[in-house]
């Protein structure tokens, strides 16, 4: 039985119109590095920070401090002008899974620079609807690595992986939930990576969408049967 989901935020729960990458991208191209698209796919999904580092050819930590802090200017700038939404089915699939006691927890390759004000701007709290919410700033490292998935386990009281549903839009979330032992990892269509891309990485499930993670774990999703 599946008692947490641990679910990404940018392109999964919520639809930020692709802003994250296109504002990533911008700010490595300002600082004279390539930012093709094929090294900008490879990290999404990432630390903001660690992606910096790599895309930018780890230039030293005050440079990768200077430049995540501009990502986060422009990134909250292009969200005040244009605010997420959840993603189509989210709020409702939410509430089917509270109402059959499975927790969930979000996990994000932001910073609670980011994260607070979107979710704030969203109205989801922890203890309404989440129950946990975990930045990659706050583990020893971001996806592939499952730290993320683990420390949500650890703060919704979940001991075994085996009960743990994982579940994102790129190959980073699919691996990591991989690499946390996830009996089910769940990769869904609706942020900027492929059904191919995410296929090679064998995700359990392949989904157009949150809107129908309730089918799979059997959960009757509210307003939508």
């Amino acid at each position: 039985m599946i008692e947490l989901v641990a679910l990404d935020i940018a392109g999964t729960t919520v639809d930020e119109g692709g802003a994250v990458y296109a504002v990533l991208t911008d700010v490595v191209r300002d600082r004279g590095a390539p930012g093709t698209d094929p090294e900008i796919r490879t990290w999404m999904g990432a630390d903001k920070r660690e992606a910096l580092r790599a895309l930018l050819d780890d230039p030293g930590a005050d440079v990768v401090e200077a430049a995540h802090a501009e990502f986060v200017t422009r990134l909250t700038a292009r969200y005040r002008d244009t605010p997420p939404v959840p993603m189509a089915g989210v709020p409702e699939a939410f509430a089917a899974l509270r109402a059959a006691g499975v927790r969930i927890a979000l996990t994000t390759g932001f910073d609670r620079q980011v994260t607070d004000p979107l979710l704030t701007a969203l109205g989801w709290a922890v203890g309404d609807p989440l129950d946990a919410v975990v930045c990659a700033s706050e583990v020893a490292a971001g996806r592939p690595e499952p730290h993320m998935i683990r420390r949500a386990m650890e703060l919704t009281g979940v001991t075994d992986p085996a009960h743990v549903l994982v579940a994102g839009d790129t190959v980073l979330d699919v691996r990591a939930g991989h690499a946390a032992g996830a009996a089910v990892v769940v990769g869904v269509l609706t942020g900027a990576q492929t059904r191919d891309e995410l296929a090679v990485e064998r995700p359990t499930h392949l989904l157009a969408g949150l809107h129908d993670l309730p089918s799979v774990l059997d959960v009757e999703a509210v307003g939508r049967r």
